[in-house]
């Protein structure tokens, strides 16, 4: 994205959670920690199996008395439905804002330049600041904060092209649901888990799997060189088995073995699917 260019991502949805014991709600299940999100801050977090596994991952940002969640909306009701499950007795109310609240972005550039706005959340992106910031705003308010900001509206899949670069997933990432831990998801590199805080949903698994050195795979963006791959397909260096496709469009990622072979004999090599030539995209951030 250029420095006058924001998205509108109408494919995100927003749900509020308010009441007395909101935070404490939120702290005991997600894996990062509430303590570090403030009015000028948001933290990137997820929800996980008590196995570990992925659920859900989501954007969280203080708002009045409560905290905003900015999800894929596809799995937005699957979201809500988790959370009451969690909510026993726990005073909390919790709110499906997409009709009344959108997210849109900005490039990194255009969020140095800004004299903050304090009607709307505008807030650096927690996971790379590579991805901008992002603009939560009333529906009615949107574009006339876009006006105001100088920006024009262009293309949302600039955006996803861009996220996709960095190696970072946003969209059908229910197709990762019970496949992969999260910590093979990068969430740690992507300030998704505070290992510091206590107990969270799954917190065990992913404790141990970090300090016994039991990360074994890591989920790695796919460049499809030469014909086609569907979710589940096979991928394989030589004649080894190296990893599976998880998500197969629009933007494809695959769980890959850091081992046997070692990851950094296959990374700039062409490896094979059922029906395609498949390269994997080495991530500058992430230390293999």
């Amino acid at each position: 994205m250029k420095i006058n260019e924001s998205c509108i991502l109408e494919d995100r949805g927003v749900i509020y959670i308010n009441g007395p014991d909101t935070k404490e709600f939120l702290q005991n299940i997600v894996t990062n920690n509430l303590d570090f999100i403030s009015e000028n801050t948001s933290i990137y977090s997820s929800i996980l199996t008590p196995q570990g596994k992925y659920l859900f991952d989501f954007i969280l940002v203080k708002h009045k008395k409560g905290y905003l969640i900015d999800c894929e909306k596809n799995e937005l009701e699957n979201l809500i439905k988790t959370l009451n499950l969690y909510k026993l007795r726990s005073k909390i109310e919790i709110l499906n804002l997409s009709n009344e609240f959108v997210v849109a972005t900005i490039s990194f550039d255009k969020y140095l330049s800004l004299d903050k706005n304090e009607e709307d959340s505008i807030l650096l992106d927690p996971r790379n600041k590579k991805l901008g910031a992002r603009l939560i705003s009333n529906l009615e308010k949107l574009h006339l904060s876009l006006k105001k900001l100088d920006l024009k509206i262009v293309d949302k899949k600039i955006y996803y092209e861009k996220s996709y670069e960095l190696g970072i997933p946003q969209i059908n990432n229910s197709k990762l649901k019970d496949k992969i831990f999260g910590i093979e998801c990068n969430f740690e590199e992507l300030n998704a888990i505070d290992f510091k805080k206590g107990c969270f949903v799954g917190q065990e698994n992913t404790s141990r799997i970090r300090l016994r050195n039991k990360l074994r795979r890591r989920l790695m963006p796919l460049k499809v060189k030469e014909g086609n791959i569907d979710e589940g397909d096979v991928i394989k260096f030589n004649s080894s088995e190296v990893g599976k496709v998880l998500i197969d469009k629009p933007f494809p990622f695959g769980i890959i073995k850091l081992n046997n072979p070692n990851i950094n004999e296959f990374l700039d090599k062409d490896l094979t699917s059922k029906k395609a030539k498949i390269n994997i995209v080495n991530l500058e951030w992430l230390n293999l």
